[in-house]
């Protein structure tokens, strides 16, 4: 099986309370937030990601984070225009991983978030999106990922909405907190079993951001 590389992007679908959110932590906590920069969009203030110790929680308006680390902003809801903007700003500045806790809430007509998707890559700008709706998403956020995970869906469109993607049946109920995983590029569906704890997830992000722990 292979996790994302440096300029991929893993979507990431599922009901509440399916393992979603604590299946993109476990993913973004592999990735090189020691090396580089990744910032998450944490749209729902979501209580997990506001356990990460080291991780610098900075305004929307602040400039854009120099320093390798883990850099959280808090978008309200409804207010598209000010994430569209600091979307492009990542998209000017190349080499900046990006976490979307809910991508539905960016909205399906943001220029910057589908620059984002469909030019990132070459940009090395990787990228996370959940999203418990994935039938209200951008369309780009399917056909741009390489690799997808999907936990159970509580609405037939937003699995139609992911079949469209995976060329695989995906409408066996699995055990709780398991997922579908598939590669685009190999073209393989795997069933994965739950991601490690809450506990162990927080402790990858503190072994990796330690020698990063700055104030901006």
């Amino acid at each position: 099986m292979n996790f994302p590389g440096d300029t991929d992007r893993l979507t990431i679908v599922g009901a509440t309370g399916s393992g979603k959110t604590q299946a993109g932590m476990y993913h973004l906590s592999r990735r090189n937030i020691d090396t580089g920069i990744w910032i998450v969009y944490d749209f729902k203030r979501d209580e997990l990601i506001n356990e990460i110790e080291s991780a610098q929680h900075i305004e929307m308006t602040s400039p854009l984070p120099e320093r390798p680390g883990l850099y959280v902003v808090h978008p309200r809801p409804g207010n598209e225009d000010v994430v569209d903007e600091h979307m492009f700003r990542i998209w000017d500045r190349e080499n900046i991983g990006v976490y979307v806790d809910e991508g539905y809430m960016v909205g399906n007509r943001s220029a910057g978030f589908r620059a984002l998707l469909t030019q990132g890559r070459s940009k090395h700008i990787p990228m996370i999106v959940l999203s418990q709706r994935p039938v209200y998403m951008d369309k780009f956020v399917f056909s741009e990922s390489q690799f997808f995970q999907v936990f159970r869906l509580q609405h037939d469109d937003d699995v139609s909405s992911a079949q469209k993607f995976i060329p695989f049946d995906l409408s066996e109920r699995l055990p709780q907190y398991h997922s579908y995983y598939y590669d685009v590029v190999s073209n393989r569906l795997v069933v994965l079993s739950p991601v490690p704890d809450r506990d162990a997830i927080l402790d990858t992000f503190a072994t990796k951001l330690h020698q990063t722990r700055k104030v901006i």
